[in-house]
């Protein structure tokens, strides 16, 4: 990649709508770019970089203040604390997730048990799980 890119371009180029550039310009979180002479956004290899960089944060769950925080090149132990924490809430979530897993594997047994019977005991599995809680 090399060159200057207009909005579309940069935002083909980092895989966002451009809305997203708009408002990542307005948060501070991408800098305001040169305009050319017909007043388009003029936008570079780094400004592409960035745009990814902060999707790729989003993406590990990283919210828009970490990832600010996080491209002020922050020291290392703040970085590692996001992280830590970040890593707690990820751990918390799995739990949640192996929660809800067993409820729908002990939900699909009973309904295949009770599918014989004509009378799914889906619900009443379902409404005990979230008595037992």
């Amino acid at each position: 990649m090399s060159g200057a890119f207009t909005i579309g371009k940069l935002a083909k180029a980092a895989d966002v709508p451009a809305s997203t550039v708009r408002y990542y310009e307005r948060t501070g979180l991408l800098r305001r770019p040169p305009r050319s002479a017909s007043n388009y956004r003029l936008y570079g290899d780094e400004d592409v970089y960035r745009v990814r960089f902060i999707r790729a944060a989003q993406a590990t769950g990283f919210t828009l203040d970490d990832v600010a925080e996080l491209l002020k090149r922050s020291p290392c132990h703040r970085v590692q604390r996001r992280i830590e924490e970040r890593l707690k809430e990820v751990s918390m979530r799995m739990k949640d997730l192996r929660r809800v897993q067993r409820v729908l594997r002990a939900a699909l047994t009973t309904c295949q048990e009770h599918e014989p019977t004509g009378r799914c005991g889906v619900i009443d599995t379902i409404s005990a799980s979230a008595r037992s809680k």
